[in-house]
């Protein structure tokens, strides 16, 4: 269902809705990172949303969440016997994560939401500027 009454509050704050929930599967990417599980099924991989754009109407359109995905890095297998997780063989799988990728990721995201900052206060200013020449 379109809505076609979609102010660049509405578009903007659904932007820095998108970007807040890459920034939170980014955290928990990094925070699973050195995780090591005892067999690559249930080994931690990366997950990442996939967003959809959403045409509102000529010239307008906003996005949303389309699914969160598991990324396909497969797990790495390393030989601890030492560590109690160890199947029989004495191996652990580490978490699928490319640390350095989601660091980039964590930027980019960063960088796109305060962009989105931006434009909320552009357009706020402009709108109290517009209602200060009314007076």
């Amino acid at each position: 269902m379109a809505n076609n009454n979609l102010s660049v509050f509405d578009i903007a704050g659904r932007a820095m809705s998108a970007q807040m929930l890459r920034l939170n599967t980014t955290a928990s990417n990094l925070a699973n990172a050195g995780s090591s599980s005892s067999s690559e099924a249930t080994a931690f991989r990366a997950i990442k949303p996939v967003f959809k754009t959403v045409t509102q109407a000529p010239g307008i359109a906003t996005v949303q969440v389309d699914r969160v995905v598991s990324s396909n890095i497969t797990p790495t297998k390393r030989h601890d016997p030492t560590n109690p997780i160890a199947d029989k063989n004495g191996d652990v799988w580490d978490a699928g994560v490319d640390s350095a990728a989601e660091l980039v990721d964590m930027i980019e995201s960063a960088r796109q939401y305060q962009n989105n900052v931006q434009v909320l206060q552009t357009a706020k200013q402009l709108t109290l500027d517009t209602l200060r020449l009314d007076k």
